[in-house]
């Protein structure tokens, strides 16, 4: 059997493994030594995300403006495909390790904007204080908010109001240092408090021509989390966060979370809360404008393959206009349209069946209703066109599918 000459190669490197059968029937291999190399310790992983959309009615203008959502009403898409490679410390005491992820996509590009694919690309370093003090270097996911950017790990495919205004990523130095089995105190020194979308570097693509020499902003999150003393209940844990810094050139910005994942003494049933407010302030000390959510979850685990989650949110908002920090109302600074909307009750149901191995299937159901009386969703016409929306009341049905590699 015939070995390509970069097969061989890779094996040489010791990158990959042949069968020592397909050794013994190429005349082409030389005696091949691993060689043990800076790669070895190398993980590779990631996933495919896509979807299928129906919105029942007519009129997709307006469409909710949760993360994510906008360009998928009525239609199949390709949500993300994400490419992760990392090196995890190991056991000693200066151990060093990294990150780089890559996505690509519609939701990738409201994080990454599309030009620049790295979502994540960290070194990490720990020191041996304590029980070890982890430093991380670079671009990293932002730590508030009971969700992640990534769907498949979330209980519900769709995202929170509280997920759509949160950062996702930060540029900065976080320190991450665990206090025993309860207590991990994650802080940093960041570039902004806002992710732009369009720059690895979220500093120069917010201040643009802005001259602010050594302004940074802080981010924080401790989490506290029941010993194994708690009985059922461990493993539950509470989680409260704080970044502040500039937002915008003429805008700072405080965020607070506070989030809790209660593991019950009845198996495989988890419920799960968060409270996210935003304020942003006028560099002369005026208010400008604030958002808060509160949401509530719930997931049961029914079978090995069956998982019901539900989530229920209300949030509310006054914006400062796109101009000023891409916040108006709801409107979302990733690529959703700026809507009228300012107060709105959100009810998701989802069913996860795992029948496939490596693969997450959703059905999922959910309806956000305009609390404040406003017809903030629907219209007729393009997406971003200026369309008025017609709709108190927006319905959607997906669909989910995801590989993970």
């Amino acid at each position: 059997m015939k070995i390509e000459k970069w097969t061989l190669g890779l094996a040489a490197s010791g990158l990959v493994a042949l069968a020592p059968a397909l050794l013994a029937q190429s005349s082409a291999v030389p005696q091949l030594v691993p060689v043990q190399t800076a790669l070895s310790a190398t993980t590779i992983s990631g996933y495919v995300d896509t979807s299928a959309v129906w919105n029942p009615g007519t009129g997709n203008a307006n469409p909710a403006p949760y993360a994510f959502n906008a360009g998928k009403q009525d239609g199949f898409n390709v949500n993300a495909v994400d490419v992760k490679m990392a090196k995890a410390e190991d056991e000693t005491a200066w151990a060093a390790g990294y990150v780089v992820e890559l996505s690509y996509g519609p939701d990738a590009g409201a994080i990454d904007g599309g030009a620049y694919p790295i979502r994540q690309a960290f070194v990490q370093m720990k020191m041996p204080i304590g029980n070890g003090l982890d430093w991380q270097l670079g671009r990293w996911d932002g730590l508030l908010g009971k969700e992640s950017s990534d769907s498949m790990l979330n209980p519900n495919y769709t995202h929170s109001y509280g997920k759509t205004f949160e950062p996702t990523e930060h540029t900065g130095l976080l320190a991450s240092y665990k206090a025993g089995e309860v207590v991990n105190l994650q802080a940093g020194v960041a570039d902004t408090v806002t992710t732009t979308p369009n720059s690895i570097n979220d500093r120069a693509a917010t201040f643009g021509a802005t001259t602010i020499e050594s302004k940074k902003s802080l981010v924080s999150l401790l989490t506290l989390t029941a010993p194994d003393s708690w009985g059922g209940f461990k493993g539950t844990s509470l989680y409260v966060g704080w970044d502040y810094g500039q937002g915008a050139p003429t805008h700072d910005k405080s965020e607070i979370y506070v989030g809790a994942t209660i593991i019950t003494p009845v198996k495989d049933l988890t419920f799960g809360a968060s409270w996210d407010s935003i304020y942003h302030n006028d560099v002369n000390g005026f208010d400008a404008s604030y958002f808060q959510s509160i949401a509530g979850y719930g997931s049961y685990k029914l079978t090995d393959k069956l998982t019901l989650s539900a989530r229920g949110e209300y949030a509310d908002g006054i914006g400062l206009g796109a101009a000023a920090d891409q916040f108006n109302g709801f409107g979302y600074a990733g690529g959703e349209p700026v809507n009228p909307l300012h107060s709105v009750l959100a009810l998701t149901g989802t069913l996860q069946y795992d029948l496939w191995a490596n693969v997450i299937s959703r059905l999922e159901v959910r309806w956000d209703h305009a609390t404040d009386g406003t017809e903030a969703f629907g219209g007729n016409g393009a997406l971003f066109s200026g369309v008025a929306p017609d709709k108190k009341n927006e319905v959607m049905v997906a669909a989910n599918v995801i590989y993970k590699f």
